[in-house]
Parts: structure tokens; sequence; C-alpha cells
């Protein structure tokens, strides 16, 4: 059958009650995968290389079948045998829509000539390997022909070396019959209690005869101006002359009559509390690995916020019964006292200040004591690497930084499997670093949702992750758009809460 013909037959079967087929490329744990789900779609497949992300997916969607658990490698992965190894039937019937975010370091530096050239050519990539994943990915659309396209990346696609990559890949996509749209939206608009930029495309099927859109803000918020910041440089080049920004869209406008932004403190006051510093005294807090099985129960508390409540009743993702899981957090013995010093907002200059002030504080009290220490000494030098972290003030600015209570969360990263420092807990009393669970709820995963491995993978899945009520919203406009009425995942009580 021809393009057209499929389009054609795949409408039809939309529109006689089927639900929309999903394919989610680059995976990871399923922030995209989860949105859509909830918004009606019926997820098929992914396809992630990460042995411990393709696990998360696959118990989260799939319980745990071996098939769906499968880490897979989209450059040695033939779509005919992605669909025959999980008995999906033909190729070019097996999916509606294919979703994912290719890594950015597959478009650097690739122009326009080269990206139309990897197109008609398979084996371009081979003198390209920057562009391979990129390649990767149209291969998929070509061979799965769907009727939907989303692509995920960061803000920075939009001026990369002067490039504007997103209307690059739109020119591709045109060329295989699809009308293109891409814009940025933040999170914090969409009911996530984070700050996250990020650039979304939109490719439909010119069968369809819908133009792109995004979806309508549904909460309000004030950017801080380095978001502001960030957007400007990633737009500039559409007003320069190598722009030629024809598919962009500009982001729709919140209202401020609509809710304000989910605040951290909404997000994450209804769960246990950890206090670091007593954990570490009595011996509970120890270095190793943290047990990930433990449940931990909900302290009892008057009132929940209704983001509270989505996260604890997502259908299908409800939280146990009888507590949550993942609630563990990073061992730092020397920073929790200086966690406590630190006021909201705080980045690594100014920890570094109270560092010094404490290390002043405890040379003060042995000198009461009756013990000098002297600048230099081996005695000083083991108190200060006791008190004090060890990177320069002038080079790390941003490595740490406390958050606030009644603002939503800064960008969470993948960086946060390593350290977690960009999101202190905003209780100084707790005083430490955010928990797997609590980064899983700025990232708005419900409770009930599981992250395969140890500390380390489990927030780096998180951090690499589409918030699914980001992606819910998403998924909600391309399901209009289809010609279906997409379905109500929230529960009467949460959706009247959620207009509060």
């Amino acid at each position: 059958m021809t393009r057209e013909e499929v389009a054609r037959q795949k409408l039809a079967r939309l529109r006689a009650g089927g639900k929309p087929r999903v394919l989610d490329l680059f995976a990871g744990c399923g922030g995209l995968s989860l949105g859509f789900q909830a918004a009606g779609f019926a997820l098929r497949a992914a396809v992630e290389f990460d042995p411990d992300a393709a696990r998360s997916h696959g118990l989260n969607f799939h319980g745990g079948d071996p098939r769906h658990s499968l880490a897979r490698d989209i450059t040695q992965t033939k779509p005919e045998d992605l669909v025959a190894e999980l008995g999906l039937g033909p190729v070019a019937e097996a999916f509606d829509v294919i979703v994912g975010g290719p890594p950015c370091q597959a478009f650097a530096r690739v122009g326009r000539p080269k990206l139309r050239e990897i197109d008609a050519h398979p084996q371009a990539f081979r003198q390209d390997p920057r562009a391979r994943l990129y390649q990767e990915y149209l291969r998929y659309v070509d061979a799965f022909q769907p009727l939907a396209v989303l692509v995920e990346n960061v803000p920075d696609v939009l001026n990369h070396g002067g490039q504007n990559i997103a209307e690059e890949i739109c020119e591709v996509l045109e060329d295989k019959g699809y009308v293109c749209g891409y814009t940025l939206l933040n999170a914090a608009f969409y009911g996530v209690p984070q700050m996250r930029e990020r650039m979304f495309l939109i490719a439909l099927r010119r069968e369809i005869d819908r133009p792109v859109a995004f979806p309508e803000p549904t909460h309000w918020a004030v950017l801080p101006p380095g978001y502001e910041g960030s957007r400007a440089v990633a737009l500039k080049v559409l007003n320069g002359n190598a722009g030629h920004a024809h598919d962009y869209i500009a982001p729709p406008v919140a209202s401020p009559d609509l809710p304000g932004a989910v605040t951290a403190e909404q997000a994450l006051d209804d769960l246990p509390a950890i206090h670091a510093r007593q954990q570490l005294a009595s011996g509970e807090l120890k270095r190793g690995a943290r047990r990930f099985d433990e449940l931990l129960p909900y302290p009892k508390m008057r009132k929940l916020s209704a983001y509270a409540r989505l996260m604890r009743s997502w259908p299908g993702f409800e939280a146990p019964a009888d507590g949550i899981r993942d609630h563990v957090i990073r061992y730092l013995p020397r920073d929790y006292e200086l966690f406590a010093r630190l006021n909201p907002g705080d980045q690594y200059p100014d920890a570094y200040r109270h560092a010094l002030d404490m290390l002043a504080e405890r040379i003060a009290g042995l000198r009461l004591q009756g013990q000098v220490l002297h600048e230099g000494s081996a005695d000083y030098d083991r108190l200060k690497a006791a008190i004090v972290p060890p990177y320069d003030a002038g080079k790390f600015p941003n490595k740490w930084r406390k958050m606030w209570r009644d603002q939503p969360a800064r960008t969470l990263m993948a960086h946060l499997g390593k350290d977690s420092y960009s999101h202190i807990h905003y209780d100084s009393e707790q005083a430490r670093t955010i928990s797997v669970r609590e980064a899983a709820r700025l990232q708005s995963f419900p409770d009930g949702f599981v992250f395969s491995g140890t500390m380390n993978p489990a927030f780096r899945q998180i951090g690499n992750a589409v918030p699914p009520l980001m992606a819910r919203a998403l998924a909600k406009t391309i399901i209009h758009a289809l010609g279906k009425p997409g379905e109500e995942f929230l529960n009467e009580s949460v959706r009247t809460a959620a207009a509060v």
C-alpha cells in the first residue's frame, strides 16, 4: 500500500473505535509512555538502550514481560525484528504514533543538506556518526508510517551553533507527507512542580487534515530570569537570517487567572520526613546501598494537596496501601549541617561562605577549650576537609541549590544520578538532598511507579524523563487531532481539587 492508503486505513480503524497505538523510542523509564497512556493511547512497545531504564519500562507497562524489559540498541534493532519479537503483526500496521527524544548529540552540527543526505542515503551516517541516531529515528518513521510523531529535546536545538535543528527535522518530515510544528513549553504551566523548559515538535500526516497545535496551559507561573534568558537564547536564531523558522509556533500564553503553579511543598509535604542529621547520629543512615523495597508509611495529615492526591491515586499506579518505596537519600555526612544553614535559593558560592563560617566557629570553639589550630597545619586541614566542600566557588556556581518551598523546583537533570546537590530539600530540619521518590514526585511520576536498579540509576532515569503530566497534555492534543475524544484518567475528586 502507499503511504496515503496506510494513513487512511489507520484513521478508519481509529474512527471505528480503536485506540491509537504508540511506540516510544529512546523511552527511558517511560515518562512519555505514562502520559500517553493516561490520555487514552495504547502503549504497544518501547526501545531503550539502558538496561535499568528498559527494566523499569517493562515493569511498569508490561507486567515485567521479559520481551518488553529487554534493553535494545536502536542502531542494531530493525523495525521488522522489533515487531516480530513482540508479536505485533505487520510492520506498517503496528503503530499509529511514534514518540521520543533522540539524544541531542545526534543532531550536533549536522547541517540541513546533511540531514537531507542522511534521509536519502541510509548509509550516510557512516560518514557522519553524529547523525546516526537521528537517521535511525527516521528509519522507524519510514517503516511504521505513523499518523503522528512527537519529538522532545532541549531548547538549544533551536540554536545549536547557529542552527535550528527543529526546523530541519520538520523539513525532512514534511517531505515524507507530514504537517509539522514545534515550540518551547515549560512544564510548570501544565501542573508539574518543576520549571522544566523543553522543545516539542509534533508532526501529523496530511491526511488528518488538521493543523498542529500545542496544549493550553493549566497553571500560571512567573519564571525566574534564567529561564526567560535561556528561552531568548534558544529563539535567537529564529529572528536571524539563518532561522527560516516557518514551522515555529509561539507557545500558548498562560493567564494569571489560572491556578498557581504546583509548588515544591505541595508536591512533597505529605511524604515521610527524613531527618538526616538525627539518622546519621543514631547510625540509621549509613554508607552503602539503600533498600528500595522498604515501605515507609505516609504521615497522618489533615489535608492533602490536589497534587499529592493525584500522585497517590493515579489509575494503574496507585500507591501501596501501607506506604511508599524508594524514599531513600544520599549519604552525605559532611554536608547535612551545612544544608541546615542554607537559605532558600542559596547556591554553591553561598554554601561555601556558610561552610567557611562554620569552620571559623569550630576553630573559635576549640580555642576556648585551649586548642589552637594554625592554618596550614595537618589538624587544620583535616577539620576544614570535614566541614568545607572542596570545589572552587568561582567555578561551580550552580552545583548546589536549596529549593524554595513556595515555588516549583528548578529543572531536574540526569546529573541527579551523581550527587543531587542541585535539589537540596527546602526543610532545614530535614537538612538533606531530595530522595528518589521526591525526585519522582517533582517529575510527576506517581507513587506507584517502580524504578529498577539502585539509587544512581533511578535518579538518572527520573532526570532524563519527560514529566508524565507534560506528556499527557501533549498527548491530549494529538488524540484530539486524530479525531478521538481521549480518556479522563482523573477521578472527579482530583479533577475538582486541581481546579482550585
